[in-house]
């Protein structure tokens, strides 16, 4: 741990270095010049365990140089001790104000100097220690925190896998609608970390076509009525399933569920919201999830050329799909 002193006399440099060279653990690294001193508190102030400063020098006073040393912020913390050889008490004020932690007075003695350098020097490992523990219990937190997120990702695509796989679409289609989410929610501008949580979320969009029997979820042609009305109610269902969730993500994921087939006219199923009235989520999902399934082989229809696809998206922008997130997608992804 490093000293620092600041005297524009050598003199009283070497006398105070001479008076605090038995502390251990320590290195004293004088000055004579505040400017020079100043840089290297900059350069190296996390090394820093106290710093001795005369009051009285040409150019910038030890309250001038505290000031300034404190705007330095890995510097905030270490202790200044102000030496000076007059005795005003407006001159202590001034230096508080600035920072200073103790004051000695000239002609200083050793024996008291060493004792409340030291006990300063204690004070500041004792500071360095507890930031260490804080950084550690901060590092094991953020481990813990991944841990559960990494093992919520896995459960949440492997629940998303089964229902995918009832499908006759590969699991890549969940991948491919929660990448392309991400991106659109990325294009909008909204947090990183919303986006993050939007595409693990969007895997599971349509958890509910869990309870859709085969003869209609795999069906070769057009859907009856009936037919229809039970796939409709897969959007329902999927929220059913996902709610009350005290994750962030399952909550999302919920919200998803029962909102990507709204249209943003009105038009939309199962609760017939408009506009904003659609969450944010559901409306980029909408997007996300007719443009892989447009470009998608299903048992109902061959695959439709990417381009074919896009000017789709286009077309009902402002009618079925949300204009901001159309844009979005179509501006940002490939």
């Amino acid at each position: 741990m490093r000293i620092t002193l600041l005297d524009d006399d050598e003199i009283n440099n070497v006398l105070m270095a001479e008076a605090l060279r038995d502390l251990p653990g320590c290195e004293i690294v004088p000055f004579t010049e505040p400017a020079a001193a100043l840089a290297f508190v900059a350069a190296e102030a996390g090394t820093i365990g106290l710093a001795v400063t005369d009051f009285d020098m040409p150019g910038m006073n030890g309250i001038a140089f505290i000031r300034a040393a404190r705007a330095i912020p890995a510097f905030a913390h270490v202790p200044v001790v102000m030496v000076t050889g007059v005795d005003q008490r407006q001159i202590r004020r001034d230096a508080l104000e600035a920072g200073a932690t103790d004051f000695l007075r000239k002609p200083f003695d050793a024996i008291e100097v060493r004792a409340r350098a030291a006990n300063l020097l204690a004070l500041s490992r004792a500071r360095l220690q507890e930031a260490d523990r804080a950084a550690w219990l901060a590092r094991e937190v953020a481990a813990a925190v991944a841990l559960i997120e990494a093992r919520e990702r896995e459960i949440v695509l492997r629940l998303a896998r089964a229902a995918e796989h009832r499908d006759s679409d590969t699991g890549d289609h969940i991948l491919r609608v929660s990448n392309h989410a991400e991106r659109i929610a990325a294009a909008l501008g909204q947090p990183e970390a919303w986006c993050r949580r939007l595409a693990l979320a969007t895997t599971m969009h349509d958890i509910g076509k869990i309870g859709v029997p085969d003869a209609v979820l795999l069906k070769q042609g057009a859907l009856d009525p009936d037919e229809r009305a039970i796939i409709l109610r897969h959007a329902e269902a999927g929220y059913r399933i996902l709610e009350g969730s005290q994750s962030d993500v399952i909550q999302l994921a919920a919200e998803i569920a029962l909102t990507h087939h709204e249209r943003w006219d009105g038009a939309g199923y199962p609760r017939g919201l408009k506009g904003e009235a659609i969450p944010l989520s559901g409306r980029i999902v909408a997007v996300a999830d007719v443009y892989d399934a447009l470009v998608s082989e299903r048992p109902y229809k061959q695959p439709w050329p990417a381009e074919k696809a896009r000017a789709y998206l286009a077309e009902q922008a402002g009618a079925q799909f949300d204009p901001a997130c159309v844009a979005a997608f179509l501006a940002h992804s490939p």
